[in-house]
């Protein structure tokens, strides 16, 4: 209930929000007309339509957003349209014959409110919010991402319609007060049909300000009124929750966006262990919520009574948690004859990470062989009240959780709460050394964060920022882009025919490319082939040159390498002085998709 209301209020303040100002003139072109016959109507078609499509967008994947595609052209023309009858009345006349029954039609239903039906006003409320793409602040972030890792519910649509209720309910307000604005300057001045053409001509700006992509660009990028630190206020206020994300320990940049739903986060607190004694932080709860288990039967916390345990959240394109990896491989072959039982709970972030046979072919390329369970509808990471990738949780002997740590580092004190636990089970025989992975290669290999000066950066335009080609990135559409000529530190562009999609940008036809100027040893890219599945090819550049030695594990010392399947690629290991660079990369073949940089 708490978090309804909170999307309801969130959704209140885009009245406030550049984002609108598009949408304004089609609500704006019932002013005049009864409320409940014309403006309820428009808002709740609005309302409904972008709930419905936004849930569908969420979980549904790329056939939603463009199947979506059409319809939004299709509601462009017919609002275009519709702008034209109110601007040119006469316009009818000189179309053909079928074109002159509907302009007449919808030119009348546009002057004469006594014949405006709920019917038409639904249809324009419908088609407006197949339009609307309001600017993706905290609440709706935190909205959307929840509907994408839990999957459609009716809670993720009553959390949308929240939101565009709330919006719905400043724009009935707006509509109303600006209804008695125009009905007195019509009075005062006997100036109706200019009132009608200045909402026509504003329509046809809204249409354009779409067919652009300028509400989605440039409006988010302006915008004056700091609506997003309201709601993050709202958030901290009314539902005080953690955001999943990569962990801050190490280096790692947060920068995932929240997710909806769960119980509270438990309580824990910064700590050492104590030599003797490890607090109680809560029980193991249920595994049960796993689709399917990797390298094992299904385990239940039953089962584990007896066991330490070990938890480790992680998805298998963060680099945080790959370079984890060879600290918990080591741990579960040294001490699984004492007791201790390392369990991967793998929570996806990206769309593909929730394909089980992604992730069973990522656990073996990764030479995992500890129980892997599949977490796609978040049920463990709830249960648990996790907020990070990677994060690890140590459990004792009688199923009670003693120890916890977000993110990279802090090995040996880790390795040290395991021998302690394993102590405390009546283990006699427990090791007081510790591992090292000092010798991991690749992408496994620890980071040299004191070096790293680049954030962790998203292609996809829900979350992308320093994005530096001269075209505004389109949201759900294709355009030719242009690579910035000198991209300053930690900006990035694209050259070619992309589509641009929330969590991903696609390259439409062959040699387009990316480039990014960076600070950092290592830089990976998350990419993957296009649908067909077909390899795509690629070439690497540093500065304009093959990289040499200086080339990553997926890439050769000329620069080529080839994408074949949806994972993270190392691209860059600069070996020797690091400094600024321009990497680019470009594709020889269309198809692509890249979805985030990372750095290390």
């Amino acid at each position: 209930m708490l978090l309804i209301l909170l999307s309801y209020l969130a959704g209140a303040l885009t009245i406030l929000s550049p984002c609108i100002l598009p949408v304004l003139p089609f609500v704006f072109a019932r002013t005049g007309q009864p409320f409940v016959r014309s403006g309820l109507p428009l808002l709740a078609g609005m309302a409904l339509t972008f709930a419905l499509v936004a849930t569908l967008a969420a979980v549904g994947g790329g056939w939603v957003v463009q199947a979506n595609q059409y319809g939004r052209w299709i509601a462009l023309l017919l609002m275009a349209f519709f702008g034209l009858t109110l601007l040119l009345p006469h316009l009818a006349d000189r179309l053909t014959k079928p074109l002159v029954a509907l302009g007449d039609k919808l030119s009348n239903k546009a002057a004469d409110s006594e014949r405006s039906g709920a019917s038409s006003s639904f249809l324009l409320g419908v088609a407006t919010g197949l339009l609307w793409a309001p600017c993706a602040g905290p609440v709706l972030g935190l909205v959307l991402t929840g509907a994408a890792l839990n999957g459609a519910s009716v809670g993720t649509t009553l959390l949308l319609l929240a939101y565009a209720a709330g919006a719905a309910t400043s724009l009935a307000l707006a509509l109303l007060v600006g209804g008695k604005v125009f009905s007195v300057m019509k009075r005062s001045l006997g100036a109706g049909e200019w009132v009608r053409r200045g909402l026509g001509v504003a329509m046809l700006a809204g249409v354009a300000a779409i067919a652009t992509g300028l509400d989605t660009g440039l409006l988010k990028e302006v915008s004056t009124v700091a609506t997003s630190g309201v709601e993050q206020k709202l958030i901290d206020t009314l539902a005080p929750r953690g955001e999943p994300k990569e962990a801050p320990a190490g280096g790692a940049m947060m920068s995932r966006t929240a997710m909806a739903g769960g119980p509270a986060m438990m309580a824990r607190r910064a700590m050492t262990p104590a030599a003797d004694t490890l607090p109680v932080e809560g029980k193991l709860p249920s595994l049960n919520g796993a689709v399917e288990w990797l390298n094992t039967a299904p385990l239940t916390a039953e089962q584990l009574k007896g066991k330490v345990v070990l938890i480790d959240f992680w998805t298998y394109s963060c680099i945080n948690c790959l370079r984890t990896l060879p600290y918990t491989k080591a741990w579960a072959d040294k001490y699984r004859d004492q007791g201790l039982v390392v369990i991967g709970v793998h929570a996806p972030e990206f769309a593909f990470e929730r394909n089980v046979n992604n992730v069973r072919k990522a656990v073996k390329d990764q030479g995992i062989n500890f129980p892997v369970a599949i977490d796609n509808d978040y049920a463990i990471w709830r249960a648990f009240g996790n907020q990070y990738w990677p994060a690890h949780y140590f459990i004792d002997a009688k199923g009670q959780i003693r120890h916890h740590h977000f993110g990279e580092g802090d090995y040996a004190e880790s390795e040290q709460v395991i021998q302690q636990l394993l102590e405390e089970a009546g283990r006699k025989d427990v090791t007081n050394t510790v591992v090292s992975a000092e010798d991991a290669q690749g992408i496994q290999q620890q980071s040299d964060m004191g070096q790293v000066s680049s954030p962790e950066t998203y292609l996809g335009y829900d979350r992308a920022e320093n994005f530096a080609s001269p075209e505004k990135q389109a949201a759900n559409a294709a355009r030719q882009y242009t690579a910035p000529a000198k991209p300053a530190l930690n900006q990035w562009g694209l050259a070619g025919n992309w589509l641009s999609q929330p969590e991903q940008v696609t390259l439409n036809q062959a040699n387009g490319s990316i480039v990014y100027r960076f600070h950092a040893r290592d830089l990976h890219l998350v990419l993957g082939p296009g649908k067909d599945g077909k390899p795509v090819r690629f070439r690497v550049t540093i500065d304009g040159a093959a990289p040499g030695k200086d080339h990553g594990a997926d890439v050769a010392a000329n620069g080529s390498g080839t994408i074949d399947s949806q994972r993270l690629y190392q691209l860059v290991r600069q070996s020797g002085p690091v400094g600024d660079h321009t990497f680019s990369i470009e594709f020889l073949d269309s198809g692509v998709q890249a979805y985030v940089f990372t750095f290390g």
